[in-house]
């Protein structure tokens, strides 16, 4: 089994879902961002999520933009990709899977990306610009390396699309809740519930539901019909209005919204 998969079956074996926390790779800095990362295992997140920046994003709402954005304009480096999962996997048995555009891996080199990617600790790529008919190289790259491949599937995805996804995706399917770009909603689409169970249809394991969750009871309402809920802004937004301390809170309160509110993975 993947560790992001036995993650994610530790969490049902809890009687809950998965929490899955997004931070971009740099931000405020390198080791500020390490930090942050080993913060939210510590305070009840069950994957880990990594952003590297990338100079034209095509997902990201504006608070992970800027980020992001600070981070390139601080020096982040590919290299410092690596050095980070390799840091905060020294820390922590949490899983760290890497959500990247695919342009930066085609220009380091996939199967060069999966062997750093491995050798740093890192469990797999969530990859939100290229679809698995467009993947080859990267799943023949995942299978020898055992890595997980996360594939994306909207709630305007076909039925072909689906299984295509489903069959070609390990760990979990990122199902995206409504169409449009990452940041905080009010009330999330009623789609992210039809697509979870079209999802189910085509034979997917795991479904964890991102973009657009930011509270505790977001987070409840998502798991009790997927298998993970995705936080991105809300932790983002913390870390840069109030640092580690605020960050720390912020993970805890969201992690109220699965039944075992604070959990800890440290080794």
């Amino acid at each position: 089994m993947s560790r992001v998969a036995d993650a994610i079956a530790r969490a049902k074996a809890d009687g809950r879902g998965a929490f899955v926390g997004y931070l971009p790779v740099g931000f405020p800095d390198l080791q500020t961002s390490i930090r942050a990362a080993v913060t939210l295992a510590e305070n009840g997140v069950d994957i880990i999520e990594l952003g590297p920046p990338y100079s034209d994003p095509v997902m990201d709402g504006a608070v992970i933009q800027q980020a992001t954005q600070a981070a390139l304009a601080g020096g982040f480096r590919m290299r410092d990709l690596f050095t980070a999962v390799q840091a905060i996997s020294a820390e922590t048995d949490v899983p760290v899977v890497v959500m990247t555009y695919w342009n930066p891996v085609m220009q380091y080199g996939v199967d060069r990306y999966a062997d750093d990617l491995l050798a740093a600790g890192g469990a797999g790529l969530i990859t939100p610009d290229i679809t698995p008919d467009a993947a080859a190289e990267w799943i023949a790259a995942s299978e020898r390396t055992g890595l997980d491949r996360i594939f994306l599937a909207a709630p305007s995805s076909t039925d072909e699309r689906l299984d295509l996804v489903v069959k070609s995706s390990t760990g979990f399917v990122y199902t995206v809740s409504t169409m449009g770009i990452t940041g905080e909603r009010q009330e999330l689409d009623k789609a992210a519930r039809t697509l979870v169970a079209r999802l189910r249809e085509h034979g997917a394991e795991n479904a964890c539901v991102g973009i657009g969750i930011s509270t505790a009871d977001q987070i409840a309402a998502v798991t009790d019909y997927a298998d993970g809920a995705i936080v991105g802004t809300a932790l983002v937004r913390a870390l840069g209005d109030g640092g580690i301390p605020a960050l720390a809170e912020v993970t805890r309160n969201l992690a109220a919204g699965t039944p075992s509110a604070v959990r800890s993975h440290e080794n």
